[in-house]
């Protein structure tokens, strides 16, 4: 990625598809070029949280929402310590940020960040394509990067690029060292939480509920874990392809042999899945966006959930399955498509859900899966 900051607001940049398309508008943030998968984000609210979740590594995010940017940003509400979306594409920049909690603006932000984006495009359109084509690779070019460069040149770079496909990226995003979160109040359990891209929201919510949470990085091995002394073990969200995961997924099939209580969200799902034994496959457009309707099938409740995720777990619906750790079932199905966004184990304590439940951004439905959580060590410990 080149970058420069000057002028952005008024520079011409193109929006390059690998099929071919093209989107024309105006640099916003960072000026030069980007490259990522195109995918797109159906929240109105939120987009710092977006911007800084480590999921989106290596992604280009298409806002749904034509007017990005009102609220500015604060140093508050960012969910790790940097910027990770690849590029930013939105329609209707706001000119000024309007919020008592804001303390600088959006495009100063992706420019100070060197964020590659671009604004005025018609993003009804670019989502319309993308969900009839699927996600694909894309390149920003803007300045310099553009400036005398044939389109065909432009289509060039973006399909030498890699796909997200047989990404192993988890690594790349997790912390290096590990780290604790402390109990807020009591101290109750103690957990160690595998770190696979994780918010840092995540463990906040687990230590609002007494936890002290030891993060680990993507590394960790099954004696990392079990040296903290945990009482429960967690797998975070994160990016790529989790059939890449071999690492993570032999972590956890140690502690389900062991029967530890566990817990896991997004790619932590998708490595429940593949440690069960079930297959994982990627969606042609992926669910991204604070207003997922999900079903719990163990109580019937729908609720109004967040999600980034472009990959799936790929099991029966309609039965529940054998498995090396017992029998395991579909807790949670996503009522737009069909898709599994939760798993849980019959015989030992052990479940997962694909989307986010620390609500950072994003409805509160689903925070009772920490004390769902906290129910299962409650159990063990008892």
């Amino acid at each position: 990625m080149t970058t420069s900051t000057r002028g952005a607001a008024k520079t011409p940049a193109v929006l390059v598809l690998e099929d071919g398309r093209t989107f024309r508008g105006r640099a916003y943030g960072a000026v030069g070029e980007t490259f990522g998968e195109a995918v797109f984000s159906t929240g109105m609210t939120g987009y710092q949280e977006t911007l800084t979740d480590p999921s989106y590594h290596r992604q280009v995010v298409v806002m749904t929402a034509p007017h990005v940017g009102n609220t500015g940003v604060n140093d508050e509400d960012p969910e790790s310590g940097r910027i990770w979306v690849s590029g930013y594409v939105v329609r209707d920049p706001a000119r000024v940020s309007s919020n008592w909690r804001a303390q600088r603006s959006l495009d100063e932000e992706l420019a100070a960040q060197g964020v590659v984006g671009i604004s005025g495009v018609d993003t009804r359109a670019l989502t319309r394509h993308l969900r009839e084509r699927g996600a694909m690779r894309v390149g920003i070019f803007s300045g310099d990067a553009w400036t005398g460069v044939r389109d065909e040149a432009l289509l060039a770079r973006v399909k030498e690029q890699p796909e997200m496909t047989g990404a192993n990226l988890s690594a790349e995003v997790a912390t290096k060292e590990a780290y604790v979160v402390p109990a807020i109040g009591e101290k109750k359990f103690t957990v160690a939480a595998v770190d696979l891209g994780i918010k840092g929201m995540t463990p906040h919510r687990m230590a609002e509920r007494g936890i002290e949470v030891h993060v680990l990085p993507a590394t960790a091995t099954v004696e990392d874990v079990y040296a903290v002394g945990p009482d429960g073990v967690f797998f975070s969200n994160g990016p790529g392809d989790p059939a890449t995961a071999d690492g993570p997924v032999a972590v956890m099939q140690a502690v389900l042999e062991r029967k530890t209580p566990l817990f896991g969200i997004c790619f932590g799902n998708q490595i429940l899945g593949r440690a069960l034994g079930f297959g994982t496959y990627k969606l042609k457009y992926g669910h991204r966006g604070i207003n997922q309707p999900v079903q719990d099938r163990t109580t019937g409740k729908v609720e109004v959930t967040a999600h980034n995720h472009g990959f799936a777990v790929d099991a029966p619906l309609d039965k529940v399955s054998d498995t090396p750790y017992g029998r395991a079932e579909v807790s949670h199905v996503c009522l737009n498509d069909q898709v599994v966004e939760g798993l849980q184990l019959l015989d030992q304590p052990a479940f997962s859900v694909q989307y986010h439940p620390e609500a950072a951004a994003g409805p509160h439905d689903a925070a009772y899966l920490f004390d769902r959580f906290v129910s299962l060590m409650e159990a063990e410990r008892a």
